[in-house]
């Protein structure tokens, strides 16, 4: 198999064995000279959130503590087993002690129990003394395979309760590990290998609506795209993707078209597939002496962001939908940083992510694409490959200031940086929305 310039060193970068350095666990170093950190986290108001203890179900409200943690818009108050003086034993006319939580500091209290067949999840307000909402969910056994999903979206709606805006808890991740590619839940649970026995992989990503996967399936001199299905099973290769390597695919909005890059005998390029139909190729650059990768399409569909050499170094480009209008997307400074990568579009459309090097060592960046100004994210180790969340407020990427590349997690708000895997040496991760399946629960 024969691949081409920028293609070939992202295949290589994605093949060598990794660092194993120890470093910092957090973004505490000073930035480099003559790079411009313009990151400004401005915390906000964050409830008090109790979740009350009870018995049975604990794995539920274990899972529902730690998502509202993860959510970064709340202190969470930990409370053990013990503390039931804080709550009554009746279903019907449950009672809780509105003055202890009160002196306690919190504002809310979320209170998990059995309802027959059914899982009550009531939200109540201590500040006024009254339940605020209640819903009850149909959620599977816990040894089910969609029982952690359905607690995360019963999570999800709790945080919608007190905010307005749901969290991000009933998502997942897919990377690429040793060629395998695998699926976890945003909180680092639930790890599950995707990829078939023997497949080696690269550039996994999601359809809109999660229903689907697509990656990069390495053999037979060739690299094409793969659509998996998790609910059926079936792999299915995209239709004109049989020849050359095929890496970086993106969907539209829509889930209709597939944009991915092409390497070849003449060149990197991008192109567009109809997934929907499984035919209608269409090429959307043409080289030239340069290579063009890693496209993103911008929630409405109408642009893509993408990584051209046709400056020199890889840098963050912009076109039309339909390969016109191209133009420079993110500026950067000749001298002080390097190589620009793995652009993702925010899903509120205001963003892009990628990683920049910096020094040598590749850091997480953000554009705003109004104003055009680039803010630096990271600073500690080496960062890349960022993906956002589908709350459009936290980032994951991998790092490898753990010592080992790990995911971990960015919010933009606060912040906090917390580590998400633990195990093996990850790369490329793929943030999917919002995992609706099943209507939720009932009222």
């Amino acid at each position: 198999m024969t691949v081409f310039r920028g293609a070939a060193a992202l295949l290589a970068a994605a093949l060598l064995p990794l660092s194993l350095a120890p470093l910092a666990a957090q973004d505490t170093t000073p930035p480099l000279e003559g790079v411009r950190v313009g990151i400004e986290y401005r915390p906000g108001f964050r409830p008090s959130v109790v979740v009350l203890p009870g018995r049975g179900l604990d794995s539920v409200r274990a899972i529902v503590a730690r998502d509202l943690d993860y959510s970064d818009r709340f202190d969470v108050i930990a409370l053990g087993q013990g503390d039931t003086a804080a709550t009554a034993a009746n279903l019907g006319g449950r009672t809780v002690n509105y003055a202890l939580f009160r002196t306690l500091g919190a504002e809310y209290a979320v209170e998990v129990v059995a309802d027959g067949q059914l899982t009550l999840v009531r939200l109540h307000d201590v500040t006024t003394g009254a339940i605020r909402r209640e819903q009850r969910y149909p959620l599977p056994a816990p040894f089910d395979a969609g029982f952690r999903l359905a607690v995360h979206r019963a999570s999800d709606e709790l945080v919608r309760w007190i905010t307005g805006t749901p969290g991000a808890a009933a998502s997942q991740l897919l990377f690429v590990s040793d060629r395998r590619l695998f699926r976890v839940d945003s909180d680092g649970a639930g790890l599950t290998q995707v990829s078939a026995p023997g497949e080696e992989v690269l550039s996994p990503a999601w359809s809109p609506d999660g229903s689907r996967l697509v990656y990069t399936r390495f053999g037979a001199g060739a690299g094409p795209l793969v659509l998996f299905s998790p609910a059926t099973g079936q792999r299915q290769v995209v239709a004109g993707t049989g020849t050359g390597l095929n890496i970086t695919p993106a969907f539209s909005p829509d889930g209709r078209l597939l944009a991915f890059a092409r390497s070849d005998e003449s060149g990197t390029d991008i192109f567009t597939v109809d997934v929907a139909q499984n035919c209608c190729l269409q090429r959307l650059t043409v080289g030239r002496y340069s290579d063009n990768l890693s496209p993103t399409f911008a929630p409405d569909g109408r642009r893509l962001a993408f990584v051209s050499t046709r400056a020199g170094q890889p840098q963050v480009y912009g076109m039309a939908s339909d390969g016109t209008d191209q133009d420079l997307l993110a500026p950067f400074d000749y001298g002080a940083t390097g190589s620009s990568n793995a652009p993702e579009w925010s899903p509120d459309g205001a963003s892009v992510v990628f990683h920049r090097d910096v020094n040598r060592a590749p850091q997480v960046f953000v554009l705003d694409v109004a104003s055009r100004k680039v803010r630096q994210l990271t600073s500690s180790g080496r960062n890349e490959d960022p993906t956002w969340a589908p709350d459009g407020r936290h980032i994951a990427f991998v790092s490898d200031r753990s010592g080992r590349r790990q995911l971990w997690v960015i919010d933009l708000v606060s912040g906090r940086v917390r580590q998400l895997t633990f195990a093996g040496a990850t790369r490329l991760p793929a943030w999917s929305r919002r995992l609706t399946g099943a209507s939720p629960g009932t009222h």
